[in-house]
């Protein structure tokens, strides 16, 4: 990949953040809230953090959650593309087991088309979501299957990206459009510019063979944070240099939340926290308001639960998650951080980021 195109995975540091920083969305639908509002928060959110020199803004894929709209990761990115003009814009993930390689292909060709360079495609191998609803996104009786060919799915889409399948292979006449088959056609100008692909992880399986392949790779901190520092480091120690990167690119994703005081910062995350223990146990909705929070009656072992995610929620004033970052990147030597706000309105998601904007200085507009 040439120079400018590794620029689109490296990124700017601005302000005095420590380095590049992200967003991660689930376009969160509070109770007494709809999924409209869910998509305008989005469009808002986007274009806010596109005037603050944040560097992308990926949405990840879920399944059969009430309080998650982001089923559709290239539909909403389409949207997206339309209210905005510079940031980057991809998937947090794809969870590829869930389609077929040359649906992917086409998906993000097409928006690769809608905003060139600009598009990251970002993979994961679990289904994001529970295993009955898997079978039925798979059509199959054995969703584990897809997860264990995903080094197989990962090459066969990214033949179809390329469109370089060798000679004899059963897709070889078969091309994903738009794609680069366009620009090689009689009188075509397509651009051979492709979305660079992301393999995120939340174990070290996605961490070693995102080192082997030399591509970047996207850690799940939020829900995974004891196996952060491990899978980073085995990211590094397993890294090839290829035609994408000379050198490991690693970023993490982040639970955070700035609120104006302390005590609504906490009061949000213990919101959080209740709504990801229905999830665990198989009850998931719509994500609850702080007031649901503070009335619900928790086991001793919920409170367990409930302090265990809590203490990974970096939460608090502005200066108290610009301090817990900071930390963060220092503990991680993460290369850029991707923060994602869990909060029951918009209001208040967008209120974080723009706090945390501020806290760092970064730019109030970019030009």
């Amino acid at each position: 990949m040439a120079a400018d195109e590794a620029d689109e995975i490296r990124g700017t540091t601005r302000g005095t953040a420590p380095v590049p920083l992200s967003v991660l969305d689930l376009a969160i639908v509070g109770a007494g809230s709809t999924a409209s509002d869910a998509m305008r928060t989005a469009v808002a959110l986007a274009r806010f953090a596109e005037s603050r020199g944040f560097h992308r803004y990926w949405v990840a894929e879920h399944h059969s959650m009430p309080g998650v709209a982001s089923s559709s990761p290239a539909v909403i990115l389409a949207h997206l593309a339309a209210h905005t003009d510079r940031i980057r814009l991809g998937s947090g993930g794809v969870m590829l087991p869930n389609h077929a390689p040359l649906v992917i292909a086409e998906q993000f060709g097409t928006l690769e088309a809608m905003a060139p360079g600009r598009i990251d495609l970002g993979l994961g191998r679990a289904p994001g979501t529970d295993g009955a609803t898997a079978a039925a996104l798979r059509r199959t009786d054995t969703p584990n299957e897809g997860a264990d060919d995903f080094p197989q799915q990962l090459a066969e889409l990214t033949r179809f990206l390329d469109d370089d399948f060798p000679d004899g292979h059963p897709y070889g006449r078969i091309h994903a459009i738009p794609g680069p088959v366009q620009g090689t056609t009689a009188g075509g100008v397509q651009s051979p510019h492709r979305p660079p692909i992301w393999l995120l992880g939340s174990s070290g399986y996605g961490a070693r063979l995102a080192g082997l392949l030399g591509l970047p790779f996207a850690f799940a901190h939020h829900f995974s944070a004891q196996n952060t520092i491990p899978a980073l480091d085995l990211y590094r120690q397993s890294f090839r240099p290829s035609a994408v990167l000379s050198e490991p690119y690693a970023l993490i994703g982040v639970s955070t939340l700035a609120a104006d005081d302390e005590r609504e910062a906490r009061r949000q995350t213990r919101a959080l926290a209740l709504n990801m223990l229905r999830l665990r146990t198989g009850r998931p909705g719509l994500y609850p308001a702080p007031e649901e929070a503070e009335h619900h009656r928790f086991s001793p072992m919920e409170e367990e639960f409930v302090d265990s995610w809590t203490a990974n929620v970096v939460h608090g004033t502005a200066d108290e998650v610009r301090t817990g970052l900071d930390d963060l990147h220092k503990r991680t030597g993460a290369d850029e951080l991707m923060l994602v706000a869990h909060a029951h309105s918009g209001e208040l998601r967008l209120r974080s980021y723009e706090l945390i904007a501020d806290a760092y200085g970064l730019p109030t507009a970019q030009a």
